[in-house]
């Protein structure tokens, strides 16, 4: 076995339920805009590739043009600043893998699609008991996931070679880039997409809750 020395996690569908949240501050976007909202159950598809992604995604395909989505991507980020806490919570098990991770002295960072000024105040408020090495969210001059560059960045600034870390993750998006970067693939069951498509994607492995991360560890 490896001897994994870091962890990787995304943020939503990883180690935060977010999804009620984002789809509320979405839909309020949408009604207003006068377009048709969304059953959550839709969002967990939509998410995942950055706020424009996501205002793309929810749009009626024929509104789907430069001007519209950046003028939504702004009320998106301006309402998403309302409600991001509102629903927002770790899973359940989480609070206990990262207890024991910190036991164990493993590393542990946050790279997520989100624009990276939620990124940091969301993991900063709901995740304030448990250091982070590194939080990342999407940034400007950096390429945003399945790209890897940013996990390359982040294993570069714990001192770690790519293949001692663990990438957790919920999406396609996720284990893509824990390939793309040498790292090793964990999908994570209880996030917003099916094991198929983590496996399919390039999963190491799957796994049904938080804590059975801990059977890849010394």
């Amino acid at each position: 076995m490896n001897n994994y020395r870091a962890v990787i996690f995304d943020l939503d569908g990883t180690l935060l339920d977010s999804i009620e949240d984002l789809s509320d501050s979405m839909n309020a976007v949408l009604k207003d805009a006068g377009y048709p909202i969304h059953e959550i159950q839709s969002y967990k598809y939509f998410v995942g590739n950055g706020m424009e992604k996501l205002v793309f995604n929810a749009l009626p395909q024929e509104y789907r043009c430069e001007d519209t989505i950046k003028k939504l991507t702004e009320k998106m980020n301006q309402e998403y600043d309302k409600r991001w806490n509102v629903k927002t919570h770790p899973y359940d098990g989480i609070a206990e893998l990262l207890d024991a991770l910190i036991t164990k002295n493993i590393d542990m960072a946050v790279l997520s699609n989100k624009p990276d000024k939620f990124t940091k105040i969301i993991v900063k408020e709901l995740l304030s008991n448990w250091k982070f090495h590194v939080v990342y969210g999407e940034r400007k001059f950096v390429p945003k996931k399945p790209d890897p560059t940013g996990a390359i960045e982040i294993a570069h600034t714990l001192g770690l070679k790519p293949r001692e870390i663990i990438y957790l993750g919920d999406t396609n998006t996720d284990m893509q880039t824990a390939i793309s970067a040498g790292m090793y693939a964990v999908g994570a069951l209880w996030g917003f997409r099916e094991k198929d498509e983590l496996v399919s994607s390039g999963a190491k492995a799957v796994i049904q809750k938080p804590l059975e991360l801990l059977n890849f560890m010394h």
